[in-house]
């Protein structure tokens, strides 16, 4: 059953049926030829799989990042971000990945980074002499802090996968976000420097100004750690905290939220989360499929069997999950893989919110590597003369490689990752 099952799977996604459904025909014909189980099982498995709490702050964020989206939260972050570094050389360039961040700690979404920021700053770039390869391929990758950076979607689906604690895996996801803003931040300024002349003067006046308008929207990070590591609330309420903030930040103050965008960004919420939890559901019963098949156990016999020296078995997974994420969509991924290989990293000693940032890292560097490339895609609607063959230049190349340097050192230096939440618990 193990080689049909992962046969089956891989040749449904290789004609183009949609993931969530590869995995449901893979695990019921599975059940239905090589075990006794009614394949009613894999049914009871989607439901029991998204019968959680914790999940439900997946919509609520999605929610959430609409709202900032469209209550022009993103374009005061763009401004603060311009005024502090758009003196410098690639100063938009940097631009881009320091609003990418500040956006990622709303959103919680890669995607939706890509598209709100990338809208704003594009043009800009543009009119400035940035290459538009560039400049696209920069957005694209700048948009990979959404998903690292706190709250992130794939940190929910990785802690209700494997019982991780999800307040430590936000806390865990800072400083990883922090060294790829500043590693990607000093391309953009190497960039910057050999080929654009900056029209741009710093003025602490418009820092100060541009300050005073995004600090509602800098403060909602720390909202949503602080009340969670507090007890004031769960991640989950944290998420219906962000959208009553994020509500009233964009009517009451920022005054760009109407009833029509509201209306839009919850159509889009209510698609996105669907698929999302579709997903879930679907991996929730090739899971139970592959615990029958004693796959994991496998699984982990046959890596074990390679070797079992801890930097060796760590670099191996890293590979493994490049693979994986050049592939399978960040959230599907986490929801298969996780499962197999957890106990694997568990056995060596490595803590379980550690190996899920690393995890996330990993399979984020996917969003930007073909021939999946979710961000890539995403990036080449931002402007109507590029190609999806655009994308594929040495900037990419370039950017791939600094985000494997800090994917290298979060592997194997996990005080990285592990500093804040051992210091708030």
């Amino acid at each position: 059953m193990p080689i049909f099952l992962f046969i089956a799977l891989i040749l449904l996604i290789l004609v183009g049926v949609p993931i969530a459904l590869s995995l449901l025909v893979s695990s019921g014909f599975s059940l239905l030829f090589f075990t006794d189980t009614e394949p009613v099982a894999i049914i009871q498995r989607m439901f029991v799989s998204i019968d959680s709490f914790t999940l439900m702050a997946l919509p609520f964020f999605m929610i959430a990042g609409g709202v900032f989206e469209k209550g022009g939260v993103s374009k005061r972050l763009v401004d603060f971000a311009n005024s502090l570094v758009g003196g410098m050389h690639g100063g938009l360039a940097i631009v881009a990945f320091i609003a990418s961040a500040f956006f990622g700690a709303i959103s919680g979404s890669s995607t939706a980074t890509v598209i709100a920021i990338g809208a704003l700053v594009l043009p800009t770039m543009l009119k400035e002499g940035y290459d538009l390869k560039f400049s696209i391929t920069t957005l694209a990758t700048a948009g990979i802090l959404g998903t690292i950076i706190p709250p992130s979607i794939p940190m929910i689906t990785y802690g209700v996968t494997t019982g991780a604690s999800i307040g430590d895996l936000f806390a865990g996801g800072i400083i990883p976000g922090i060294m790829l803003t500043t590693i990607m931040s000093c391309y953009a300024y190497y960039y910057g420097k050999k080929n654009i002349q900056n029209t741009f003067s710093f003025s602490i006046k418009n820092v100060f100004t541009t300050f005073k308008s995004a600090i509602w929207a800098l403060l909602m990070p720390v909202i949503i750690i602080g009340g969670i590591y507090s007890g004031i609330f769960t991640p989950t309420e944290s998420a219906v905290v962000a959208i009553f903030y994020g509500l009233v930040i964009s009517i009451f103050l920022y005054k760009e939220m109407t009833f029509n965008k509201f209306i839009d960004l919850m159509k889009n919420a209510i698609v996105n989360s669907s698929m999302i939890l579709f997903i879930v559901g679907a991996a929730g019963a090739f899971g139970f499929v592959m615990t029958k098949a004693q796959i994991p156990l496998m699984m982990s016999d046959l890596i074990l069997s390679i070797t079992d020296n801890p930097i060796l078995l760590l670099l191996l997974i890293n590979v493994l999950l490049l693979i994986v994420g050049m592939f399978l969509e960040t959230n599907a991924a986490i929801l298969i893989v996780a499962p197999i290989l957890l106990p694997i990293v568990t056995e060596l000693g490595v803590d379980p919110v550690h190996f899920g940032i690393v995890m996330i890292v990993n399979l984020s560097i996917g969003l930007i590597t073909p021939p999946l490339g979710v961000n890539l895609f995403v990036a080449t609607r931002l402007h109507n003369n590029v190609r999806t063959t655009d994308v594929l230049n040495k900037h990419l190349v370039i950017y791939i490689a600094l985000g494997l340097v800090v994917l290298l050192l979060i592997t194997y230096l996990p005080i990285l990752v592990m500093l804040l939440p051992n210091l708030l618990g």
